[in-house]
Protein backbone atom coordinates (compact mmCIF):
# COMPACT_ATOMS: atom_id res chain seq x y z
CA UNK A 1 0.00 0.00 0.00
CA UNK A 2 1.65 3.46 -1.02
CA UNK A 3 1.50 6.43 1.00
CA UNK A 4 -1.47 8.77 1.25
CA UNK A 5 -1.52 11.66 -1.78
CA UNK A 6 -2.83 14.26 0.86
CA UNK A 7 0.14 16.81 1.44
CA UNK A 8 2.92 15.03 -0.04
CA UNK A 9 5.16 17.26 -1.74
CA UNK A 10 6.69 16.66 -5.14
CA UNK A 11 10.36 15.20 -5.40
CA UNK A 12 13.49 16.97 -6.47
CA UNK A 13 13.92 14.27 -9.12
CA UNK A 14 12.18 13.32 -11.92
CA UNK A 15 12.95 10.50 -14.55
CA UNK A 16 13.25 9.70 -17.55
CA UNK A 17 12.98 6.29 -19.28
CA UNK A 18 13.75 4.34 -22.65
CA UNK A 19 14.81 1.05 -23.35
CA UNK A 20 16.76 -0.68 -26.26
CA UNK A 21 15.97 -4.28 -27.78
CA UNK A 22 12.92 -5.73 -27.29
CA UNK A 23 11.31 -7.59 -24.46
CA UNK A 24 9.72 -10.87 -26.37
CA UNK A 25 11.19 -14.62 -25.45
CA UNK A 26 9.67 -16.48 -28.13
CA UNK A 27 11.45 -14.49 -31.06
CA UNK A 28 15.01 -14.02 -30.38
CA UNK A 29 17.27 -11.69 -32.48
CA UNK A 30 20.50 -14.15 -32.37
CA UNK A 31 22.31 -10.52 -33.43
CA UNK A 32 20.75 -8.72 -30.66
CA UNK A 33 19.53 -10.99 -27.81
CA UNK A 34 19.43 -8.05 -25.56
CA UNK A 35 17.04 -5.97 -23.24
CA UNK A 36 18.36 -2.99 -22.08
CA UNK A 37 16.33 -0.31 -19.94
CA UNK A 38 18.05 2.80 -18.86
CA UNK A 39 16.41 5.48 -15.97
CA UNK A 40 17.85 8.76 -16.76
CA UNK A 41 17.58 10.51 -13.40
CA UNK A 42 17.35 14.29 -12.89
CA UNK A 43 17.24 16.81 -10.51
CA UNK A 44 14.96 18.65 -11.59
CA UNK A 45 16.53 22.37 -10.75
CA UNK A 46 19.82 21.13 -13.51
CA UNK A 47 17.18 20.34 -15.86
CA UNK A 48 15.10 23.18 -16.04
CA UNK A 49 18.32 25.53 -15.57
CA UNK A 50 20.69 23.41 -17.90
CA UNK A 51 19.71 20.06 -19.37
CA UNK A 52 16.83 21.59 -21.74
CA UNK A 53 18.12 25.09 -22.64
CA UNK A 54 21.52 23.29 -23.63
CA UNK A 55 19.21 20.54 -26.31
CA UNK A 56 17.51 23.78 -27.31
CA UNK A 57 20.39 25.85 -28.08
CA UNK A 58 21.80 23.00 -30.58
CA UNK A 59 19.06 22.71 -31.90
CA UNK A 60 18.88 26.08 -32.72
CA UNK A 61 22.30 26.30 -33.90
CA UNK A 62 21.93 23.52 -35.98
CA UNK A 63 18.46 23.32 -37.61
CA UNK A 64 17.59 26.92 -37.00
CA UNK A 65 14.44 25.16 -34.77
CA UNK A 66 13.69 23.32 -32.18
CA UNK A 67 11.36 20.74 -33.29
CA UNK A 68 13.90 18.18 -34.21
CA UNK A 69 13.17 14.90 -32.36
CA UNK A 70 17.32 13.33 -31.14
CA UNK A 71 16.34 9.92 -32.14
CA UNK A 72 19.32 7.50 -31.57
CA UNK A 73 18.02 5.32 -34.49
CA UNK A 74 17.59 8.12 -36.89
CA UNK A 75 20.91 9.32 -36.08
CA UNK A 76 22.70 6.48 -36.75
CA UNK A 77 21.11 5.61 -39.63
CA UNK A 78 21.16 9.67 -41.13
CA UNK A 79 17.70 9.59 -41.55
CA UNK A 80 15.03 12.58 -41.88
CA UNK A 81 16.50 15.81 -40.35
CA UNK A 82 20.11 14.16 -39.90
CA UNK A 83 20.05 13.67 -43.54
CA UNK A 84 22.90 16.28 -43.42
CA UNK A 85 25.20 14.12 -42.06
CA UNK A 86 25.71 11.98 -45.46
CA UNK A 87 27.46 15.84 -46.38
CA UNK A 88 30.92 14.52 -45.46
CA UNK A 89 33.52 13.74 -42.49
CA UNK A 90 33.56 17.51 -41.37
CA UNK A 91 29.98 17.85 -41.02
CA UNK A 92 29.57 14.36 -39.11
CA UNK A 93 32.43 15.43 -37.01
CA UNK A 94 31.23 18.73 -36.29
CA UNK A 95 27.53 17.67 -35.80
CA UNK A 96 28.93 14.62 -32.83
CA UNK A 97 31.13 17.04 -31.34
CA UNK A 98 28.49 19.66 -30.73
CA UNK A 99 26.06 16.54 -29.68
CA UNK A 100 28.27 14.65 -27.50
CA UNK A 101 29.10 18.14 -25.86
CA UNK A 102 25.46 18.46 -24.92
CA UNK A 103 25.18 15.16 -23.15
CA UNK A 104 28.66 14.99 -21.58
CA UNK A 105 27.71 18.45 -19.69
CA UNK A 106 24.44 17.57 -19.35
CA UNK A 107 24.09 17.01 -15.03
CA UNK A 108 22.25 13.44 -14.38
CA UNK A 109 22.62 9.71 -13.74
CA UNK A 110 22.09 6.23 -15.34
CA UNK A 111 20.76 3.08 -13.87
CA UNK A 112 19.87 0.53 -15.97
CA UNK A 113 19.15 -3.01 -16.44
CA UNK A 114 20.33 -5.35 -19.38
CA UNK A 115 18.44 -8.44 -19.96
CA UNK A 116 20.45 -11.37 -21.69
CA UNK A 117 17.63 -13.08 -22.86
CA UNK A 118 19.07 -16.02 -24.35
CA UNK A 119 20.89 -16.97 -20.94
CA UNK A 120 17.49 -16.20 -19.10
CA UNK A 121 15.78 -18.80 -20.89
CA UNK A 122 18.42 -21.66 -20.47
CA UNK A 123 18.57 -21.05 -16.90
CA UNK A 124 15.19 -21.04 -15.88
CA UNK A 125 12.47 -22.67 -16.91
CA UNK A 126 9.51 -20.69 -16.54
CA UNK A 127 11.28 -17.25 -17.35
CA UNK A 128 9.73 -13.75 -16.64
CA UNK A 129 9.41 -11.30 -19.07
CA UNK A 130 12.67 -9.00 -19.30
CA UNK A 131 10.48 -6.05 -19.28
CA UNK A 132 9.51 -6.72 -15.90
CA UNK A 133 12.51 -8.00 -14.74
CA UNK A 134 14.38 -4.67 -16.02
CA UNK A 135 11.81 -2.51 -14.24
CA UNK A 136 11.95 -4.02 -11.04
CA UNK A 137 15.80 -3.68 -10.85
CA UNK A 138 15.96 -0.52 -12.07
CA UNK A 139 13.00 0.44 -9.62
CA UNK A 140 14.90 -0.80 -6.78
CA UNK A 141 18.07 0.84 -7.17
CA UNK A 142 16.09 4.25 -7.74
CA UNK A 143 14.60 3.82 -4.11
CA UNK A 144 17.74 3.75 -2.75
CA UNK A 145 18.92 6.13 -4.31
CA UNK A 146 15.96 8.20 -3.55
CA UNK A 147 15.77 7.57 -0.27
CA UNK A 148 19.31 8.51 0.18
CA UNK A 149 18.95 11.90 -1.15
CA UNK A 150 15.62 12.34 1.50
CA UNK A 151 12.61 11.90 -1.00
CA UNK A 152 10.97 9.77 1.42
CA UNK A 153 7.26 10.49 1.44
CA UNK A 154 7.44 12.07 -1.82
CA UNK A 155 5.61 12.02 -5.04
CA UNK A 156 7.98 11.00 -7.76
CA UNK A 157 7.26 11.09 -11.07
CA UNK A 158 8.89 8.31 -13.56
CA UNK A 159 8.43 9.30 -17.62
CA UNK A 160 8.04 6.78 -20.53
CA UNK A 161 7.65 6.60 -24.12
CA UNK A 162 4.04 5.84 -25.29
CA UNK A 163 4.31 2.57 -27.05
CA UNK A 164 0.22 2.73 -27.29
CA UNK A 165 -2.63 1.75 -25.41
CA UNK A 166 -1.99 -1.77 -24.89
CA UNK A 167 1.59 -1.88 -24.28
CA UNK A 168 0.99 1.35 -21.93
CA UNK A 169 -1.61 0.04 -19.82
CA UNK A 170 0.60 -3.38 -19.52
CA UNK A 171 3.31 -1.55 -18.21
CA UNK A 172 1.57 0.34 -15.88
CA UNK A 173 -0.40 -2.50 -14.52
CA UNK A 174 3.43 -3.75 -13.86
CA UNK A 175 4.58 -0.97 -12.63
CA UNK A 176 1.81 -0.23 -9.74
CA UNK A 177 2.39 -4.17 -8.90
CA UNK A 178 5.95 -3.44 -8.04
CA UNK A 179 4.83 -0.10 -6.01
CA UNK A 180 2.20 -2.57 -3.68
CA UNK A 181 5.48 -4.26 -2.78
CA UNK A 182 3.90 -7.08 -5.12
CA UNK A 183 7.05 -8.25 -6.98
CA UNK A 184 6.88 -11.31 -7.93
CA UNK A 185 10.90 -12.07 -8.08
CA UNK A 186 14.01 -11.62 -6.31
CA UNK A 187 14.83 -12.02 -2.45
CA UNK A 188 15.06 -8.57 -2.32
CA UNK A 189 12.03 -6.77 -0.17
CA UNK A 190 12.07 -3.16 -0.91
CA UNK A 191 9.40 -1.39 0.70
CA UNK A 192 8.03 1.21 -2.15
CA UNK A 193 5.51 2.64 0.02
CA UNK A 194 8.20 4.93 1.32
CA UNK A 195 7.36 6.90 -1.86
CA UNK A 196 4.88 7.47 -3.99
CA UNK A 197 5.82 6.88 -7.43
CA UNK A 198 3.90 7.71 -10.48
CA UNK A 199 4.50 6.36 -14.65
CA UNK A 200 3.71 9.21 -17.18
CA UNK A 201 3.19 8.24 -20.87
CA UNK A 202 4.14 10.66 -23.26
CA UNK A 203 3.92 10.74 -27.34
CA UNK A 204 8.09 10.53 -28.90
CA UNK A 205 6.44 13.76 -31.01
CA UNK A 206 6.13 15.63 -27.70
CA UNK A 207 9.52 16.48 -27.93
CA UNK A 208 10.78 15.77 -24.37
CA UNK A 209 14.65 16.61 -23.82
CA UNK A 210 14.42 13.92 -20.88
CA UNK A 211 12.84 11.10 -23.13
CA UNK A 212 15.42 12.12 -25.89
CA UNK A 213 18.70 12.21 -23.71
CA UNK A 214 17.27 8.69 -21.97
CA UNK A 215 16.90 7.13 -25.63
CA UNK A 216 20.80 8.00 -26.35
CA UNK A 217 21.71 6.07 -23.28
CA UNK A 218 20.49 2.93 -23.68
CA UNK A 219 21.32 1.25 -27.25
CA UNK A 220 25.30 2.11 -26.11
CA UNK A 221 24.88 0.16 -22.54
CA UNK A 222 23.24 -2.74 -24.46
CA UNK A 223 25.80 -2.94 -27.44
CA UNK A 224 28.88 -2.34 -24.39
CA UNK A 225 27.58 -5.75 -22.60
CA UNK A 226 26.96 -7.33 -26.01
CA UNK A 227 30.62 -6.80 -27.42
CA UNK A 228 32.40 -5.49 -24.40
CA UNK A 229 35.92 -5.51 -26.51
CA UNK A 230 34.47 -3.51 -29.67
CA UNK A 231 34.69 0.58 -29.81
CA UNK A 232 32.35 2.29 -28.01
CA UNK A 233 32.17 5.80 -28.30
CA UNK A 234 28.79 6.81 -27.43
CA UNK A 235 29.46 4.32 -24.20
CA UNK A 236 32.51 5.92 -22.86
CA UNK A 237 30.59 9.48 -22.92
CA UNK A 238 28.42 8.36 -20.77
CA UNK A 239 29.76 5.75 -18.85
CA UNK A 240 30.92 7.94 -16.26
CA UNK A 241 26.65 8.67 -15.62
CA UNK A 242 26.58 5.13 -15.03
CA UNK A 243 25.62 4.98 -11.49
CA UNK A 244 24.38 0.95 -11.29
CA UNK A 245 24.01 -1.01 -14.23
CA UNK A 246 22.46 -4.61 -13.32
CA UNK A 247 23.07 -7.55 -16.17
CA UNK A 248 21.08 -10.73 -15.51
CA UNK A 249 21.47 -13.29 -15.74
Amino acid sequence: MTLACENMPYSDYIVYVDESGDHSLTSIDPDFPLFALSFCVFRKTDYVTKVVPSIEKFKFDTWGHDSVILHESDIRKSRGPFSRLLGGAHVRADFFDRLNAVIGDAPFEIIVSVIDKIRHQSVYTNPMSPYELALLFCMERLLTTLLARGQRGRHVHIVFESRGANEDRELEREFYRICANGARWGYRKEDFSTMNFHPVFVKKAANSSGLQLADLTARPIALQTLRPAQTNRAYDLIRPKITHCKVFP
